[in-house]
């Protein structure tokens, strides 16, 4: 489980406030090319699908009537390129009524 793995949820928890958090394991470090970007972009728009398509609540019946947060663990600080593309997909998934949260690890 992991961002190279787009077909794969990585973890799936409802949080204190009652939503559904699908969060993304990403081990990779941030460099100068886009691979890293893609291979998260990718993550997010599989989320995104199995939630769209109502997928979901097949695999986590516990779903029903809750919002949705995507949230993505990092092992390493993003690069100026990783923190804006984070920043916009907060953004974006805030425009399609979905949070977006990232953790760095200490």
């Amino acid at each position: 489980m992991a961002i190279d793995n787009p077909n794969v949820i990585d973890f799936i928890s409802i949080s204190p406030e009652n939503k559904v958090v699908l969060t993304i394991s990403d081990h990779f470090e941030w460099n100068e090319d886009d691979e890293h970007l893609l291979l998260l972009q990718n993550k997010i728009n599989s989320y995104l699908e199995v939630i769209e398509s109502k997928q979901i609540f097949e695999i986590y019946p516990d779903a029903n009537d809750k919002e949705f947060v995507i949230q993505a663990y990092l092992k390493y600080q993003p690069n100026k390129e990783g923190k804006l593309f984070l920043d916009e997909i907060i953004v974006f998934l805030k425009s399609k009524n979905y949070e977006f949260n990232y953790f760095i690890e200490n």
